[in-house]
């Protein structure tokens, strides 16, 4: 039986908004939700990292989750970040994403406690036997100090519930490996922007996108153009848009990003503690590349 085939093009990695006061703003979270419908993003993948999963509370997580399945209402598939470094956690978040009517759950591999491959196998694999939702694997060693090795995601694959990775190792040889080795096993996902049409001539799907916040046109179409066969139009427009994929991660994810949306009048209020405002010289970078396009 082949596995299902979460989305293909530009998914959205959706901010999350907050008050003054670092407090959800939870009405300007469905404006956005409604904006990225409305530009024709391809999915819409809430509480991740962008997200600032990390620092919302339980209730925060699942009611924003449950807010986007409203609001979207099947036009685009959703996709819950769910992971934890406490498998235990992982399992019980991805049980309230799924009660929420997610289409797929998006699960980042153990951080600061790490872990070994074989500790990843059995990571994933106790959450897999507890849902009932495919998951994506998200690879981000940058931010977890753990790679998924290729060999891995062979193993992993396996399971049918494990249907996709969302792959920010930076390492394109790996990557290759993987593909190479997982077939039409394992749909993968480009989790860094600038790699997107690198990791669609291996064979990949599409993207979860940072840039998809600020022009999911552009994201969209960059996937779009490979696809249908202008691989040329779609390097080209990766290389057009390299500067602003670069300086959106000049800082710390989401920092760039929500200055980059605040720049643009939207209004999407700070980032939570621990991270802070971009200091003047990143803001000067990213403002270069908003006003080179045309966003401000």
């Amino acid at each position: 039986m082949s596995k299902p085939i979460i989305f293909t093009g530009a998914g959205v990695a959706i901010i999350t908004p907050f008050n003054d006061d670092q407090s959800v703003n939870y009405d300007k979270f469905v404006k956005l939700v409604e904006y990225q419908l409305e530009k024709g993003t391809d999915a819409i993948v809430v509480c991740g990292t962008s997200g600032e999963a990390k620092t919302l509370s339980t209730e925060e997580h699942v009611r924003l989750i449950k807010l986007c399945v409203d609001v979207v209402d099947h036009k685009v598939p959703v996709i819950a970040g769910a992971g934890s470094n406490d498998t235990r956690y992982a399992v019980e978040l991805s049980n309230e994403a799924e009660k929420c009517g997610v289409d797929a759950l998006l699960s980042v591999t153990p951080y600061y406690n790490k872990t070994s491959q074989r500790g990843l196998i059995t990571h994933y694999n106790y959450i897999a036997d507890r849902v009932s939702t495919p998951i994506i694997l998200y690879n981000v060693p940058s931010r977890t100090g753990v790679n998924i090795k290729p060999e891995t995601y062979a193993t992993l694959a396996e399971h049918p519930m494990i249907v996709a990775t969302k792959e920010a190792n930076g390492n394109i040889s790996e990557i290759a490996q993987t593909a190479a080795l997982c077939g039409d096993n394992l749909t993968i996902y480009s989790g860094n922007d600038d790699q997107i049409t690198a990791i669609l001539s291996l064979g990949g799907k599409g993207v979860i996108s940072v840039l998809s916040n600020v022009v999911p046109g552009i994201s969209h179409e960059i996937v779009r153009r490979y696809l249908d066969g202008d691989c040329i139009g779609s390097r080209n427009l990766q290389l057009e848009w390299l500067d602003l994929c670069n300086n959106l991660f000049a800082d710390v994810n989401p920092i760039p990003v929500k200055e980059a949306m605040n720049m643009m009048g939207l209004e999407v209020g700070p980032v939570r503690l621990p991270l802070v405002e971009m200091d003047d010289a990143g803001k000067a970078l990213l403002r270069s590349s908003l006003v080179k396009h045309g966003l401000i």
